[in-house]
């Protein structure tokens, strides 16, 4: 049997305060100001515009004629235009406001996901409507809009997308008027 006095605990230094901790390296704060910086999302990581265009690229077209650089992609609910630029929180407004111009008639829905929130909004007429709750945005979302967003599929990967860039004023206006002349013989 062994003699439990091996085991004394009277060795062992027990500090009053915690000031020991100070060897472990790293800083830890007195306030909680890092939570401030942790709760703020940053710029956004991916930005959709969600429209009620029939078709993707009478989408691109409009988006081409407002000088927004998109990825158009068809969708059972309506086209989305995805920004294919690093997209800034400023560029997403602008790029919400810019096509809710074109598209005076319905509200576009911008949503961008931005440190693993997602936000959205709804633009009419180059103004900011509201803001939405994003769940319930999502919850009747098809599943285009969902992969997209999630970035589990990139734009080109989804069949019958359409970009905006290059498209010259001429083959944006073609596309438009062929979209009307298609949508006056349903």
């Amino acid at each position: 049997m062994t003699d439990r006095n091996d085991d004394d605990l009277s060795r062992i230094e027990i500090p009053d305060d915690l000031s020991g901790l100070d060897d472990l390296g790293g800083d830890v704060p007195d306030d909680l100001s890092g939570l401030e910086e942790a709760a703020a999302p940053g710029e956004p990581t991916i930005t959709l515009l969600v429209t009620q265009v029939a078709e993707a690229k009478p989408l691109a077209a409009a988006c081409s004629l407002a000088g927004i650089d998109v990825d158009a992609v068809p969708s059972p609910v309506g086209a989305l235009a995805v920004l294919r630029s690093a997209p800034k929180a400023a560029d997403a407004t602008e790029a919400a406001a810019a096509l809710s111009r074109i598209l005076p008639m319905a509200p576009v829905l911008l949503l961008d996901r931005r440190g693993g929130r997602i936000a959205a909004s709804r633009w009419n007429g180059g103004e900011h409507e509201d803001d939405l709750a994003a769940g319930l945005v999502l919850s009747g979302a098809p599943a285009e809009l969902e992969d997209l967003l999630l970035g589990s599929r990139t734009a080109d990967q989804v069949p019958g997308s359409v970009t905006s860039v290059g498209m010259s004023r001429w083959a944006a206006m073609r596309a438009l008027s062929a979209g009307r002349r298609k949508r006056g013989k349903d």
